[in-house]
């Protein structure tokens, strides 16, 4: 028996629902496939063949091995449709060749040896440690706040406190608020400069080795540039600069200074590691990728 047009509306309906599910439910693929391919070195390999390279080229650059490859094309379409990389089929005498994978302006910034590249800050965000507090999400939400953050909650331990007893993970981190300065700053002070005008002294909180201080120092030499850090990462700050270095916790205090700059990436992190009575930074209510903040000291 046929069924009723009605019928036939409800039905797509609830395709259409499970497809949406289905989307949810699998969204984390991307981004595993995108772990996938710096951990392999994929863009690295095709910008060693010159910008463009076939799956065999591809698979000898990251020394994939042979019996990986048909895995290997499954993990390209996947960065083929979330736009990491492109392809082309290039035909002779009409005959469709071996495809062939090219970089796109998201894959550009995953080549190491690229002068602005995100390689380091893309493998921290995506590191396991950062990834698995997030399927105790829905946990996490049945505890009374301020305590425990969800990256707590986790690892038993607070971001920064893993950091602080596992060296590797805490040149991942160091490594990779370098590499986010690096990328951001020159277009910060470019299109946001004016925020910097009239400024006498500025603190970087939770500044890393000093990236985006420098960056500003250098533009705006008047501006007396602080940074403030844990101590075991001021420790490994670069010398022989303009910039000053003070160790300690922007949750019990931060130096006075005319602005204070907070670099935040995601809300996302924001909610991870962070936890209420952050005192000044709880004026900070603004979420976009850097902002500055004065205040009347």
């Amino acid at each position: 028996m046929a069924p009723t047009r009605e019928q036939h509306i409800l039905d797509q309906g609830l395709l259409d629902a499970q497809l949406e599910l289905w989307h949810h439910t699998f969204s984390y693929v991307k981004s595993m496939a995108l772990k996938s391919a710096l951990d392999l070195g994929i863009a690295d390999a095709i910008h060693r063949q010159g910008g463009a390279a076939t799956l065999s080229q591809i698979a000898a650059t990251a020394t994939l091995h042979p019996t990986k490859i048909s895995c290997l094309r499954r993990l390209m379409r996947v960065l083929l449709v979330s736009g990491i990389f492109s392809v082309d089929h290039p035909r002779d005498d009409g005959v469709e060749g071996e495809a062939v994978y090219a970089l796109t302006p998201a894959s550009r910034l995953l080549v190491c040896s690229a002068s602005v590249n995100m390689v380091h800050i893309t493998k921290m965000l995506l590191h396991t440690n950062l990834v698995s507090p997030f399927s105790d999400l829905g946990t996490w939400f049945q505890h009374e706040l301020p305590e425990p953050d969800l990256f707590k909650l986790k690892h038993g331990k607070t971001f920064w406190e893993l950091a602080d007893h596992d060296p590797a993970y805490n040149a991942l981190v160091n490594d990779g608020m370098v590499s986010d300065s690096s990328f951001l700053m020159d277009i910060a002070i470019r299109e946001c400069g004016a925020v910097f005008q009239g400024i006498g002294s500025l603190v970087d909180v939770a500044g890393g080795h000093g990236g985006a201080a420098q960056a500003i120092s250098n533009a705006f030499p008047d501006v007396k540039c602080s940074v403030m850090d844990l101590a075991h990462v001021v420790a490994k700050a670069p010398s022989g600069s303009d910039v000053e270095y003070i160790a300690g916790d922007m949750f019990e205090s931060i130096p006075p200074a005319d602005a204070v700059f907070l670099k935040v990436r995601q809300l996302v992190f924001t909610i991870l590691v962070l936890r209420r009575g952050a005192t000044r930074a709880d004026a900070c209510n603004d979420y976009s990728p850097s902002c500055c903040c004065r205040f009347n000291s």
